[in-house]
């Protein structure tokens, strides 16, 4: 998969998500590396790897160059070990709304507490359904993107946010 991502993100109220959820999954990801807006990151989902690069935001926060392509598990488990402290632990659940597929993750570790979903758009402007957990919207706010809570962890600063 490569291309322009068009992304929301909000915050997400109580757990109603976890009934609502059609599938879910377990990921773990680093960086190999992370700065000025560019990552490269290697994630295992489940019993599957991926290796994965994203450009700088643009248009405010809402879209971003993504590219990425599956590996084996075994090469996703080696280049775990050359990335940056900070591994990010959480589940994702699949929450469909509408036409579209919300993805919500609860973090784990020093990011415990944190819950948040995302909505993938064709265009800024899309139209879209709400489910009813979905809270405070934090698209563009950097310290909600994974990269940056590697490096200053929800715990640290979000006792006041969720």
């Amino acid at each position: 998969m490569s291309g322009l991502e068009i992304e929301r993100k909000f915050l997400v109220k109580g757990d109603g998500y976890k009934r609502q959820a059609y599938s879910s999954s377990r990921i773990q990801q680093g960086y190999i590396c992370s700065g000025h807006g560019r990552t490269v990151r290697v994630r295992i989902r489940d019993a599957r790897g991926y290796i994965t690069i994203k450009g700088p935001a643009r248009n405010g926060g809402f879209g971003h160059y993504e590219f990425e392509k599956e590996i084996t598990l075994t090469e996703a488990e080696e280049l775990m070990r050359l990335c940056e402290p900070g591994i990010i632990d959480k589940t994702r659940y699949l929450v469909k709304s509408g036409q579209h597929t919300f993805e919500v993750d609860e973090f784990y570790g020093e990011n415990e507490g944190l819950v948040m979903a995302e909505v993938e758009l064709g265009s800024e402007d899309e139209p879209y359904e709400k489910p009813d957990f979905i809270g405070k919207e934090v698209t563009g706010d950097k310290r909600y993107n994974n990269s940056h809570l590697k490096d200053c962890p929800f715990s640290v600063w979000g006792k006041n946010e969720a």
